[in-house]
């Protein structure tokens, strides 16, 4: 189990779905992190949600979301499914960005820490690890911190780490002292003697922790494409909600894990949060311009509708097609 940890890669291309006898469209679609929270993207392909949609998806797997985003930017990514912060800085930078669905509406990442902290008291002037600094995991953990009264500034010290194995490897090796970290590596955690210290969806903290991305001129010239690919995470999302073990066996698959309860865990994680109609609520978008404002007078003024297009959601609602998939 513990193999995955040694897995060094950049990139790594997961299997397109078989074409189905009419012509399928070519979509490339770049997802962020090794978590769980994309289990609607390999469920939609793994049960061939977006083939059914007509989409033929390659789909690249990136250690972070910021490349994804570059390469979303850059032309060469058509959709990125990522979190809240990788679609606010880029666009306060400039781009086109703009999130269609909301996956995660919250944070239902933990913060784990050494056996010895056992308060979230104990957490001062400790060193907590993230994945690198602008992505979700460092956002993840700094508004926790301070919903639990800790200055992520001033009381601690945040430094990147790399993905989930990766940031486990360095809390075990001592290099810090707490991290962020999802299900099913939480149960992982525990196996090694690690405190599952808090976790994050009982704060309740409104931002967008997985979303599908894309950018507005893709949207002006593939809208059909951006509207399918919607569908099929659609109907996977209501997949998940109806199928627990096959759902499992899909997050097994693509964690590489096999521990039932660690499993189990996951899937319970996600069903907590999990939206029947995936709109991408700016109040998610608002909780990031907030913190950053501060420091950015871009993000102080600016305005967190305009992050978010809600129209392929109120598409699925006024055609039917989410009420049909609630009905099966």
């Amino acid at each position: 189990m513990l193999k995955i940890f040694a897995i060094a890669v950049s990139l790594i291309i997961l299997p397109a779905q078989v074409a189905t006898s009419f012509a399928q469209e070519r979509v490339r679609v770049g997802w962020a992190a090794m978590t769980s929270s994309h289990t609607p993207l390999w469920v939609a392909q793994d049960r061939g949600f977006l083939a059914k949609q007509g989409l033929s998806v390659e789909s690249i797997f990136f250690g972070a979301g910021p490349p994804a985003m570059q390469a979303l930017v850059a032309g060469d990514l058509d959709i990125v499914v990522t979190s809240a912060p990788n679609v606010v800085n880029p666009r306060l930078g400039g781009a086109d960005t703009v999130m269609i669905l909301s996956i995660i509406p919250t944070f239902i990442d933990h913060i784990v820490s050494i056996s010895s902290i056992t308060s979230t008291e104990q957490l001062r002037g400790k060193i907590g690890s993230v994945n690198r600094f602008g992505s979700i995991s460092e956002m993840g953990l700094r508004l926790s911190l301070r919903r639990l009264g800790i200055d992520p500034e001033k009381d601690v010290k945040i430094v990147p780490a790399g993905g989930n194995p990766e940031r486990l490897a360095s809390i075990s090796k001592g290099i810090s002292q707490f991290t962020i970290m999802s299900e099913p590596f939480v149960r992982e955690a525990e196996k090694l003697g690690l405190r599952n210290l808090v976790s994050m969806a009982n704060l309740k903290i409104p931002l967008h922790g997985n979303g599908v991305v894309t950018r507005e001129a893709i949207i002006k010239n593939k809208r059909p494409m951006v509207s399918r690919f919607g569908r099929g995470i659609t109907e996977a999302i209501h997949f998940i909600k109806n199928d627990k073990e096959a759902t499992k066996a899909i997050i097994g698959k693509y964690t590489r894990f096999s521990d039932p309860e660690g499993l189990e865990r996951t899937y319970r994680n996600h069903m907590g949060v999990l939206l029947d109609v995936p709109y991408a609520d700016p109040v998610g978008i608002k909780t990031l311009l907030d913190d950053m404002a501060p420091r950015n007078a871009k993000a102080a003024a600016a305005d967190p509708k305009s992050f978010v297009d809600a129209s392929f959601v109120q598409e699925m609602e006024s055609s039917g097609f989410i009420k049909q998939l609630q009905r099966r």
